[in-house]
């Protein structure tokens, strides 16, 4: 990383490689099948699946919505490390605490996951936001890209421990299966606290040293929000990027939700999809670091075109698979272009919005991140149920794609508002 503050940069990439654990071992690893059978097994599965669901979306909505009021609050006077480091402490000390909930108290599982999920969640939206902080903006693809690269590593390696802590407990020292998912909470815990700090004492953001007080930067941040609405049309381009954003994220987020019980729903069996999300995780590691390359030798648009163009294939090859391997190879052909594409949109926005107002903007950004994977299910479930079919289900979300893609070309990949509002060069 040929960069004149490459301690700051790699220091910001590590906070992935933290929170990553979170993502895969808790989000979609083990809390879903622990909530169902240790703490909620007294439910029927319907009713667990709605409270599961109501957490999960109650925490999504409630940081959607307030991510561009804290990003703009945020944006006045240095917060955006603060701001990070508070949500993260609220995701350590709620996911540390899962390992305290005893059998059976499912109310308090859900509710200390719901506050772990804001926490983690929250802490994003100012993480990305510090790209523009950390990055010379001729690097921000490379960067971007190196920050998920280390997160699908570092999350992938924990995961893995973790899966080895249920499957041979007694390696271990663990009394059984339910003793080991509940101090992999723990691992993810200090694994994510751990790592945070490098960026803690690494990175810096401009205007850290003349903070405001709390009311103050509140009382600042609406102003500049309602500025940012009151000059909408001259934020075309990044609207427009951010539609497009929107459809084809959805789809994306909609493959990775999906894939599992798609999978299940075609006869495949649980342990092929455990080590075919492994896989993905592995691959998409020097995928991503690729992808970043590319992207900022070529074009950040044009790669993430192709690997939409990839996703759309992979959806429709989907529908003849067979055999176990056929899932290993849409693994892994997902691995490829997953790390790119979600890389790659957020390095060439970060170029795109004006740099003074880059919290407020990612708030935004990352409010349509939460509201994605909310059409592609639906119409995958609504499709599947009208045509009785889960194999013709998936090639809904080519549409997704499709629509995504179509927008995104009309995008001015050159298209930076600082550029365009003050004549400098970025």
């Amino acid at each position: 990383m040929p960069n004149k503050n490459r301690r700051a940069v790699y220091s910001w990439a590590l906070y992935d490689w933290a929170n990553s654990a979170y993502a895969t071992t808790v989000m979609a690893g083990f809390f879903p099948v622990f909530f169902k059978q240790y703490w909620a097994a007294d439910l029927t599965t319907n009713e667990s699946t709605f409270w599961l669901g109501v957490s999960n979306a109650g925490a999504g909505l409630l940081i959607a919505m307030l991510a561009p009021i804290l990003g703009a609050m945020a944006d006045q006077g240095g917060l955006k490390k603060r701001m990070l480091l508070s949500f993260t402490v609220l995701g350590i000390l709620m996911t540390a605490a899962l390992f305290l909930v005893s059998e059976g108290h499912w109310i308090l599982a859900v509710l200390i996951y719901a506050f772990g999920a804001i926490g983690f969640s929250g802490a994003n939206v100012f993480y990305d936001a510090l790209i523009v902080d950390v990055s010379e903006h001729r690097q921000l693809d490379r960067v971007s890209a190196l920050g998920y690269a280390l997160g699908y590593i570092g999350g992938g390696i924990l995961f893995a421990v973790n899966v080895l802590m249920t499957l041979y407990p007694d390696w271990f020292w663990l009394a059984d299966k339910a003793e080991a998912v509940r101090w992999s909470f723990v691992s993810v815990a200090l694994w994510w606290a751990l790592f945070t700090i490098p960026l803690a004492r690494f990175v810096h953001e401009q205007g850290e040293e003349a903070s405001v007080h709390w009311f103050q930067a509140a009382k600042n941040g609406f102003s500049q929000l309602g500025d940012t609405f009151h000059h909408l049309r001259n934020l075309k381009q990044i609207w427009l990027f951010l539609l497009a954003y929107f459809l084809y994220i959805d789809g994306v987020n909609t493959v990775a939700r999906m894939a599992v019980d798609y999978g299940l729903s075609l006869g495949f069996d649980s342990g092929v999809l455990i080590t075919a999300l492994l896989m993905t995780q592995f691959i998409a590691f020097p995928a991503a670091l690729a992808m970043g390359w590319i992207g900022e030798r070529w074009s950040a648009k044009g790669v993430i075109l192709i690997s939409l163009v990839v996703y759309s294939g992979v959806c429709i090859w989907s529908t003849t698979m067979q055999q176990s391997v056929d899932f290993y190879w849409l693994a892994a052909a997902i691995g490829l272009v997953m790390g790119g594409v979600q890389a790659l949109s957020r390095s060439m926005y970060a170029r795109m919005i004006p740099k003074q107002q880059a919290a407020e903007f990612f708030g935004f950004f990352n409010m349509l991140g939460k509201f994605a994977a909310v059409i592609g299910p639906a119409l995958m479930g609504l499709t599947s149920l009208v045509s009785g079919s889960a194999r013709f289900s998936i090639l809904v979300i080519v549409g997704l794609f499709a629509a995504g893609a179509i927008i995104l070309y009309y995008v001015d990949n050159a298209y930076s508002y600082d550029n365009e509002n003050h004549g400098g060069s970025t």
